[in-house]
């Protein structure tokens, strides 16, 4: 369960859900060897830029290449977190290099962070104590849009309105 006790769903655009197809996920990665298996078929091009990944609401993580969008890799589901994500080898075991919540389609709080470290702590990956980029998003309930806010500047890019300091991405929770 993520810090804020729910999950997100997708609030990106619609066609791109409708073109998910059930079954075609992002790789499930609950062990370092499941994990080993799917980074062994990753290309030098692949390894040298950060993977999407979610972390579903059964606490697993699931990985794609970069250019996947978040809502494929879950299969379209709901999830606790999601954003991009680098490894590095260190000595005898795989690291995480970089890990942000960048992703315009579930836009995660910041506060979804204990579940990403949970599922990579499942792994056995080594982790920084945090996000290494964090993406504050916000929903504008004058224009409606979302934004993402830059420099603690909790003002609508499109219509100037405030923003709330609070996560409010999704109205309906």
């Amino acid at each position: 369960m993520s810090a804020r006790g729910w999950s997100y769903r997708y609030v990106g655009p619609v066609e791109l859900k409708a073109a998910v197809r059930p079954g075609s996920g992002g790789c499930r990665i609950s062990s370092a060897a499941e994990f080993g298996g799917w980074i062994a078929g990753r290309s030098a091009a692949e390894l040298a830029e950060p993977f999407t990944f979610v972390v579903g609401t059964d606490g697993v993580l699931r990985l794609a290449p970069r250019r996947s969008e978040h809502v494929a890799c879950a299969d379209g589901a709901m999830v606790f977190s999601a954003g991009e994500i680098g490894f590095v080898r260190e000595a005898d075991r795989w690291a995480v290099s970089e890990v942000s919540n960048q992703s315009t389609g579930y836009c995660p709080d910041v506060t979804s962070w204990p579940a990403v470290a949970r599922a990579l702590d499942a792994v056995g990956f080594g982790r920084p104590s945090g996000f290494t980029h964090e993406v504050v998003f916000r929903w504008c309930p004058g224009c409606q849009e979302h934004n993402i806010v830059r420099e603690d500047d909790f003002v609508c890019v499109f219509c100037g309105s405030d923003l709330p300091e609070t996560w409010n991405v999704d109205p309906t929770v």
